[in-house]
């Protein structure tokens, strides 16, 4: 049997573990590590964005060298106003997480193309019979389990095209709700990359977590002709269907999403339960995780299960208005409420999506004239009316 050693192993090498890898070889050069990656790229084929005010200095600086574009500001669309919002706003690339871990790791550190077969919190039994023997093992592998959260989901399809022409987008467009309202909340998303390059994701709050790839391709061509903007070359495309979590039994996830390890990312529900957004939860956990004294496995793991155990508790007020969205509002309400969302403060704004929403912030986003009954959301908050669905993944 092979056998290899270190002191940490990092399973898997997208966002969570990869800002685990740079924030350990940043502050801790002494310990040995090792990626582990199925795929053949680390960071698989993905766009992740976030706001300035996500995240404070270290994790901005952290996060720099993923960045492909950076843009001052930012719009939304919908079909009773638009807004300009005065908040930095950047997108990060799988291959510029790819090319900054490879040029901050040794080249040993990094296995790509293998799986894995099992795991507990020191060792990993690869599928070519490799033993790796670590210090500590973190498991970051993706959302495994799923079937003790209710919800709905967050779906979509990106497409970034090279276009024959300039766009004339000078900022990117983070929400447009004036496109047809299908299957749930649809919007369009778009990052104007160059002056000739946009990326654009067709998105969905849905009930269903059935990804009709060809039909958003095809509402993305009709987005794009709709605009004249005539494509030259498709360069890159992704999909993804993203939990939207309303409530469930945190205890029966953590127990069945594999207890034997330390683990994060999605897979320890470090996610914004009514955004998805997963880079300001990775990018935190990654820096606590490298600040931490011990880093043998017992001690991570018993790190990380305190961590997504705070997590969860602190998404508490999230969840709720995930069961307002999905339960309380019928898929055609949902517009309304996104749209209102959008007519409030900019820095209540930028509070939400970090999730630091203030005791005012909660208490303003439930006040006022509400887009959908007082009464079905009663019933939503109180358990006695509309509720969520347990989620289920059921195709993409």
């Amino acid at each position: 049997m092979n056998a290899r050693r270190c002191d940490i192993a990092i399973l898997g090498g997208g966002l969570a573990g990869g800002l685990i890898a740079l924030a350990l070889a940043r502050y801790r050069p002494d310990l040995s590590l090792l990626i582990v990656e199925q795929g053949s790229e680390l960071g698989g084929n993905h766009v992740w964005s976030f706001f300035a005010t996500d995240t404070d200095h270290e994790a901005t600086e952290l996060l720099a060298p993923m960045i492909e574009a950076s843009w001052a500001d930012y719009n939304v669309h919908f079909p009773r106003h638009s807004r300009h919002l005065q908040t930095r706003y950047s997108a990060m690339t799988s291959e510029r997480l790819d090319a900054a871990l490879r040029a901050a790791l040794p080249a040993e550190a990094i296995l790509t193309q293998q799986a894995v077969k099992g795991c507990n919190e020191t060792e990993v039994m690869l599928a070519d019979g490799t033993l790796v023997q670590a210090g500590g093992v973190i498991d970051t592998r993706g959302l495994r389990e799923v079937s003790h959260f209710t919800g709905g989901w967050q779906k979509f399809v990106g497409r970034k095209f090279k276009l024959k022409a300039p766009h004339g987008l000078e900022r990117p467009i983070v929400m447009d709700a004036t496109v047809e309202q299908i299957d749930g909340y649809r919007f369009m998303y778009a990052l104007p990359f160059a002056p000739d390059m946009v990326f654009l994701e067709d998105t969905y709050y849905s009930d269903s977590s059935v990804l009709d790839r060809p039909a958003l391709e095809a509402r993305i061509d009709a987005y794009l002709a709709a605009r004249g903007w005539e494509v030259e070359a498709l360069v890159s495309e992704e999909h993804g269907v993203l939990p939207v979590v309303a409530g469930g039994d945190f205890s029966a996830f953590w127990r069945d999403g594999g207890e034997n390890t330390a683990r994060a990312g999605s897979r320890a529900g470090l996610f914004h339960s009514l955004t998805s957004y997963s880079v300001p939860d990775a990018v935190r956990f990654a820096l606590a995780l490298a600040h931490h004294d011990a880093l043998d496995g017992a001690s991570l793991k018993a790190f990380s299960a305190k961590w997504a155990k705070g997590h969860w508790e602190n998404q508490t007020y999230y969840r709720m208005l995930s069961a307002l969205l999905f339960g309380g509002a019928y898929p055609e309400e949902r517009l309304r409420v996104l749209e209102r969302f959008y007519t409030m403060k900019p820095q209540l704004i930028e509070r939400f999506y970090s999730g630091r929403s203030t005791s005012y912030d909660k208490f303003r986003i439930l006040a006022g004239v509400p887009p959908i009954p007082i009464s079905r959301a009663l019933g939503t908050i109180t358990g006695l009316g509309r509720q969520p669905a347990p989620l289920t993944f059921s195709g993409v």
